[in-house]
């Protein structure tokens, strides 16, 4: 493994560990020759996922990025690490256990409010406000509607937004 500080090839595992309930290791490295530490992650994949855009455009899936969005919607609540790891560990899972390879990008966001719902409620306004692009105030009192229990309207476009 790489140093990230210096580019040093030959970097030593200090402590190994089981992480997200055992779904990955952690390992805490350190290089030889800058003294620099760092944690590292070894996870399975079952399948290497596309991402298909709305755009038709297709990028390779990244589980870093489905974090970074997690961590935008959380952004200061009080919501412990442990459970946003294991909701995009879940997340991943469940789209590798897909059979799929190819992965409609409104099908992972509809994941994501899925899980931002069952883990903040001001997490999931957030990141609807975003995800279905809340264009007045009617649309956030629709999603606070759906926390209240109403029916939820998933992804499907609002009057006069195209799909696409």
């Amino acid at each position: 493994m790489r140093c990230p500080y210096c580019q040093s090839e030959d970097t030593q595992v200090k402590d190994s560990r089981p992480a997200e309930d055992g779904a990955a290791i952690r390992r805490r490295r350190a290089c030889p020759d800058c003294g620099g530490r760092f944690t590292t992650f070894e996870r399975v994949q079952l399948r290497d996922l596309v991402v298909v855009k709305k755009t038709g455009r297709k990028v390779a899936f990244d589980r870093d990025k489905l974090m970074r969005s997690f961590d935008i919607a959380l952004r200061k609540r009080n919501v412990e690490p442990d459970r946003v790891e294991r909701a995009v560990t879940g997340i991943v899972r469940q789209l590798e256990s897909s059979g799929e390879t190819e992965i409609a990008s409104d099908d992972i966001g509809l994941l994501v409010m899925d899980a931002l719902k069952a883990l903040d409620d001001v997490a999931y306004v957030r990141f609807a406000s975003v995800y279905r692009n809340f264009r007045e105030a009617k649309d956030f009192q629709d999603v606070l509607g759906e926390l209240k229990g109403g029916e939820p309207r998933g992804g499907e476009p609002k009057s006069g937004e195209q799909e696409g």
